[in-house]
């Protein structure tokens, strides 16, 4: 009898710390949504601008030692860009978390990511529908600000105060004119 095997892609990996680490299995629906629609704004938004939005499936080559597939990247220095991928460090970088590689995204990879200069970083939850804003200052990724869009149980918790000053838009520190809408990052979630 010749039983059907489903076709599975071959495991995604990274390199950190010159050490392979297989990437989680496949993302969910919702990981993969918000990925889109962050590339989406972005995509429209440089449309005929010197910087190049780069959606999942990149590499992205900081040295021999670290080699990452960010979810979405932005690259303005377009010498930077290769055949095989991203050579040097993007303008923004967001990775959209996952149970399996919040550690490394929130660790290892932010720490990485620092050192090589990427100005603007965002750790994207479509679980908590938060967006944590890091800039760079004198070095350093630093925690600018968590953005919440709330879903209705957690609204109903929040104090009219609370509601009113939560913030569900922010500027991306690259473009004085480029505001992002929570609404449209959390877009179509399941």
């Amino acid at each position: 009898m010749n039983e059907s095997i489903p076709y599975q892609d071959p495991p995604w990996e990274e390199l950190m710390d010159g050490n392979i680490v297989l990437m989680s299995p496949r993302p969910n629906v919702n990981h993969n949504r918000v990925a889109f629609n962050i590339n989406r704004i972005f995509d429209n938004y440089l449309n005929g601008k010197k910087c190049v939005p780069f959606g999942d499936g990149y590499d992205l080559y900081l040295s021999e030692k670290e080699r990452y597939v960010p979810d979405f990247m932005v690259v303005c220095d377009r010498d930077k860009i290769h055949s095989d991928g991203v050579h040097g460090a993007p303008d923004l970088v967001a990775e959209v978390l996952s149970p399996s590689t919040a550690r490394y995204d929130r660790g290892h990879k932010k720490r990485t990511y620092e050192r090589h200069g990427v100005r603007e970083y965002w750790l994207v939850s479509p679980t908590d529908r938060t967006v944590e804003q890091y800039l760079l200052e004198n070095g350093v990724l630093e925690l600018h600000d968590v953005y919440l869009l709330p879903d209705e149980l957690t609204a109903r918790k929040m104090s009219e105060k609370e509601l009113a000053e939560n913030q569900t838009s922010f500027r991306c520190s690259l473009y004085d004119n480029l505001t992002i809408s929570l609404e449209e990052v959390f877009r179509d979630l399941f």
